[in-house]
């Protein structure tokens, strides 16, 4: 990486403390690379965002409140410059796919992070898209990287909006919770989530939370029982 002229900025987001550290440390043996802030969830990682304006944001995709992905969409939105890696354990090409779709330039897995962080990182500041090895390789058999499919899932067919209560809904969060966090009143909030269920074809919110599950929106232990 002595190829780069001025220092890389990045900013990690991810909601567990020890693997934050882990890739800290990682980070910090790049002599390029300055860590501005860690963020524990989506929300927190566009706030640093908007005060430290990185180069890059390393980023997990679950994480409570706003999930990674949604959080690189509106990244990608509001800070085109920012490059975006999705630092994950999901290894399920569907995610590949959604992070790309969502603005992401680059998947990375966490047990690859030791041996490609460096690259990953390279890669992405030069204007480059960085797919962990394993990935290229599988994916390259099929067809090439710029072919991302072009027809949506039931869950791109969502709003941001509609996501986001989605995934509040999953954490167990109630009508005047998701509100207050939100900022919006207990109608708005009703509203999409009938929306949800109309476009989901669902009927109760159970079938909700087992379609966010399903999906990995939220892990298995996040979500209430159902």
């Amino acid at each position: 990486m002595n190829n780069f002229i001025k220092p890389i900025n990045v900013i990690l987001a991810d909601d567990h403390t020890l693997v934050r550290a882990g890739i800290r440390a990682l980070l910090e043996k790049l002599p390029e690379v300055k860590v501005l802030g860690e963020a524990s969830n989506g929300r927190e990682a566009l706030e640093l965002a908007r005060l430290h304006h990185p180069d890059v944001i390393l980023m997990d995709i679950t994480m409570p409140g706003l999930n990674g992905l949604e959080a690189a969409a509106r990244m990608a939105k509001e800070f085109p410059d920012v490059r975006i890696i999705i630092l994950s354990m999901h290894d399920n090409e569907e995610y590949y796919w959604r992070a790309l779709k969502a603005g992401a330039a680059g998947y990375l897995l966490k047990k690859a992070a030791t041996a490609e962080l460096a690259a990953a990182l390279e890669r992405v500041v030069h204007g480059e898209i960085y797919l962990s090895r394993e990935i290229s390789v599988r994916l390259n058999k099929k067809f090439p990287l710029q072919q991302i499919a072009g027809r949506k899932s039931p869950f791109e067919q969502l709003t941001g909006r509609q996501r986001e209560i989605l995934q509040l809904i999953a954490e167990g969060k109630n009508t005047k919770e998701i509100g207050e966090i939100l900022k919006v009143s207990p109608k708005t909030v009703e509203y999409h989530r009938m929306k949800l269920m109309t476009v989901l074809n669902m009927h109760d919110v159970p079938g909700l939370v087992r379609f966010a599950l399903g999906i990995g929106l939220v892990p298995l232990e996040t979500g209430p029982g159902v």
